[in-house]
């Protein structure tokens, strides 16, 4: 097993998914609210709509990373599909417990927050990676999961549950306006 190498992607992978994440929280307004736009991008500042802010960025980062760490692990898929729930796990995680704690919200620990998390889950994918060979029927989960998990995100951006989560703090709204 080649860890080195392995890590070094994982910890890059930090790097890619926060500045991309970073990104994609504008992208919607800068594109003039397209619903295209809103797939993947942030539609208000509900805690939902912040969480595909991790899931996409990883999941563009697992593809670009397919190909230089696949030869080198047997657990690929199911390393990123961990990785990519660990990341909004953490987010909901570390929001709700501090803005409990506090009363409020605050910018500067939001965005630390966002890197705990892209930390958290780059990480559980290296250890996963550098585990033996996984079985395959955790292999065909791991794709189903990740598949439902895009769907999910799509689908709540469209017609969002009424809870707090899905709620705009700023406007009061739900999903894409």
């Amino acid at each position: 097993m080649m860890k080195k190498p392995i890590l070094k992607w994982e910890l890059f992978g930090i790097v890619f998914v926060f500045l991309l994440g970073a990104l994609l929280h504008f992208v919607f307004e800068w594109s003039g609210e397209s619903r295209i736009a809103g797939l993947i991008a942030s539609v208000n500042e509900s805690v939902w709509e912040h969480l595909k802010l991790t899931y996409w960025p990883a999941l563009l980062y697992a593809a670009l990373e397919y190909r230089r760490v696949r030869n080198l692990s047997d657990n690929f898929i199911i390393a990123k599909t961990a990785s990519i729930y660990v990341m909004p796990a953490a987010i909901i995680a570390l929001f709700y417990a501090y803005t409990t704690i506090t009363g409020s919200d605050n910018l500067i620990a939001d965005i630390t927050i966002f890197v705990v998390a892209v930390a958290l889950g780059q990480l559980t994918s290296y250890r996963i990676l550098i585990l033996p060979h996984l079985s395959r029927r955790r292999y065909i989960s791991a794709i189903i999961g990740l598949v439902a998990l895009g769907v999910v995100f799509a689908l709540f951006t469209f017609y969002p549950p009424r809870f707090p989560i899905f709620r705009d703090p700023v406007s009061g709204a739900y999903g894409i306006p």
